[in-house]
């Protein structure tokens, strides 16, 4: 839960390339619960860190690193793709912010104590004036509402938030008033990165899950496995999947040696999730009819994947930010 946060405040001081690999490992298994360190470590955590101050830091990182579970509240129910057209504001009460309006698809929300929550503090200003705070759980007004009723990813609880008169104190404040844009703007591609590693995770778990039924199963005498026909189509899913696994490590590489990588991890999130919704509609063909009931787990993966389509940036939103990359790029020449 704190990978990469300095020791000092209780994490393990670990590089972005190891969360990365946490993110994947876990999506092996279930990439639901996977959701849960990956927001913690990918947006909240590293936001604290970044841009919080020394009280902030030392109030929220030590328990974050250990007991509490964090949410990044965005979304609204009119600003997906285009985040930053929020209707959520903050008014300034004297020495406090009043925050109205609603948030919604918000990870986490059902068990977090702790939300990040953007929120206009200067409407006429436009996403000049959006602004993070600090919003703890039990603070009045501020409502929860039940778990969607989702495809997949169900163990992780998406919920709508209401903020109904919300008081915080100025101190809740993240990175300043107006800096909002900035702040999510910086850990985007972050964000990208991870989803990237989840949806690699995912895809690895589920042809991890099937191949060896492929050689177990038989068929006119022999193993599926042995036809040449099905041995092509495993060995192009491999090969898919480790493209997909060097993409996103690429662009961890890059991040990490502080080059620009708004291109490289919109690539990796896009194409890694189209591998892996290519990797689950497979994988329940190789296991014939099985994989078409719940007694095997193909069909969880398969229901799993398709979010990694839409968040985070949808597959247009990844392509359009490729194209623009690109079209800069050949401009300079």
């Amino acid at each position: 839960m704190g990978v990469c946060v300095d020791p000092q405040y209780g994490g393990a001081g670990a590089s972005f390339m190891a969360s990365i690999q946490v993110i994947e490992e876990i999506s092996k298994v279930d990439p639901g619960v996977a959701g849960l360190p990956d927001i913690q470590n990918s947006l909240v955590n590293p936001i604290i860190e970044i841009f919080g101050t020394k009280e902030q830091k030392e109030k929220y990182l030590p328990d974050l690193c250990t007991k509490l579970i964090s949410s990044f509240a965005l979304s609204e129910p009119s600003s997906g793709s285009d985040a930053f057209a929020m209707k959520t504001t903050a008014k300034k009460d004297g020495a406090d912010f009043l925050i109205n309006g609603s948030k919604m698809w918000i990870s986490n929300a059902d068990l977090a104590e702790i939300f990040l929550v953007f929120a206009n503090a200067n409407p006429s200003a436009g996403y000049k004036g959006i602004t993070c705070f600090i919003v703890e759980r039990a603070n009045p007004g501020f409502i929860i509402h039940k778990p969607e009723r989702k495809l997949g990813l169900c163990c992780g609880g998406t919920c709508a938030l209401s903020f109904e008169n919300v008081r915080v104190s100025s101190s809740a404040v993240l990175g300043g008033v107006g800096q909002g844009y900035k702040i999510c703007m910086s850990l985007l591609n972050e964000g990208r990165i991870n989803i990237a590693a989840q949806m690699v995770g995912l895809a690895q778990g589920c042809f991890d899950a099937t191949v060896p039924y492929t050689m177990e199963r038989k068929q006119f005498g022999k193993s599926v496995f042995s036809f040449q026909a099905m041995q092509h189509q495993i060995a192009q899913i491999a090969t898919q999947i480790e493209c997909a696994r060097l993409l996103t490590y690429n662009a961890v590489r890059l991040k990490e040696s502080g080059k620009q990588i708004l291109k490289e991890a919109a690539m990796a999130k896009y194409f890694a999730a189209e591998v892996a919704q290519q990797t689950t509609v497979k994988c329940i063909d190789w296991m014939g009819g099985v994989g078409f009931t719940k007694d095997f787990i193909q069909e969880k993966y398969y229901r799993d994947v398709k979010v990694g389509s839409i968040y985070e940036g949808t597959y247009n939103i990844q392509l359009n930010t490729i194209a623009k990359q690109i079209e800069s790029e050949y401009k300079g020449i």
